[in-house]
């Protein structure tokens, strides 16, 4: 009795979870950095309203007073996929070889295509990372949409601040991270949902500059100090939480070396037709379409990030 093929096809509600596990798995996302707006078939309109002058003197008469400005901003997912073909033959002597049968029609073992998945849905999501923060679209790799400092670069409303020379290190870090908070509007600072995102470099940089490791004396002009609670750079294990000057910091694994990006999470949104007719994903054995002992792995999904306010965001570069 002939073995089936294991060509298989999630698409639908399957194909949403795969898509998921690929798009929102990057620290960025999973960790609810930004926010998330799913099911955009097309293109989304981000309304922006901006108010002023409106508190007047009390009169007797309704006076009108002070103007509501309404802008937009569209966030336009771009369309992606994966198509991705591997021979079968190097994984029959130590991948599962029983499991595949003794045919010349070898079937990859199910253990396998759970893996195969897997693993490219973890590209997937590694990509989409940095995507999110340096993707520039049209540039010289492809597979790539607009990141958030691709886009604040080219807007004249994003407040800009000089990156020091040489880049970040735990001497100055305390230094350049005070631009930064120094730079956010009045209005934004003490808002509950105000980050500064930063890159692994610069986050690491002020871990040693906490732990005293670094040239940066205490107040009273003793030397360098030793850290918190006195263990040095062992007081960081990686989940505490990072601030600077009430301001909170997370570390965005997609962030180019010495970048730091000041916005409100509100303010930060991922797009992605998650549910939609465009997610797909199918592992297919060629096996009886061309008799080879080839298996394809194809996803579809489309993702892209846009800001609502321009003038509330500061960019570090």
């Amino acid at each position: 009795m002939p073995q089936p093929t294991i060509t298989s096809t999630y698409s639908g509600e399957f194909a949403g979870k795969f898509i998921a596990a690929a798009l929102l798995s990057g620290n960025t996302l999973s960790q609810g950095a930004i926010e998330i707006k799913p099911n955009i078939k097309f293109k989304e309109v981000i309304k922006k309203v901006a108010t002023s002058g409106l508190i007047g003197d009390e009169s007797c008469d309704f006076t009108n007073a002070g103007t509501v400005t309404l802008t937009e901003r569209i966030i336009q997912p771009d369309n992606f996929q994966v198509n991705l073909e591997l021979c079968k033959t190097p994984f029959e002597s130590d991948w599962g070889a029983v499991s595949m049968g003794y045919s010349a029609f070898d079937n990859l073992p199910p253990d396998f295509s759970s893996f195969l998945i897997a693993h490219v849905a973890e590209q997937v999501a590694a990509s989409t990372e940095s995507n999110i923060w340096q993707g520039n679209l049209g540039g010289a790799q492809a597979g790539e949409f607009n990141g958030f400092t691709t886009l604040a670069a080219a807007d004249a409303d994003v407040i800009d601040v000089a990156a020091v020379g040489g880049g970040v290190n735990s001497g100055n870090v305390i230094a350049e991270l005070g631009k930064v908070v120094d730079a956010i509007p009045s209005t934004l600072y003490g808002k509950d949902d105000l980050f500064i995102y930063v890159s692994q470099n610069v986050a690491k940089a002020y871990v040693r500059a906490l732990g005293g490791y670094s040239a940066i004396t205490d107040a009273q002009g003793g030397g360098v100090a030793n850290g918190i609670d006195n263990r040095g750079t062992l007081w960081y294990g990686g989940n505490e939480n990072l601030s600077i000057d009430g301001v909170k910091i997370f570390v965005a694994n997609g962030l180019p070396n010495n970048y730091m990006f000041a916005a409100q999470r509100s303010n930060l949104y991922f797009g992605t037709g998650l549910m939609s007719d465009y997610n797909l994903v199918k592992l297919i054995d060629m096996a009886d379409i061309d008799g080879s002992k080839n298996v394809r792995v194809i996803m579809r999904f489309t993702a892209g990030v846009q800001y609502g306010i321009g003038s509330e965001i500061v960019l570090y570069s």
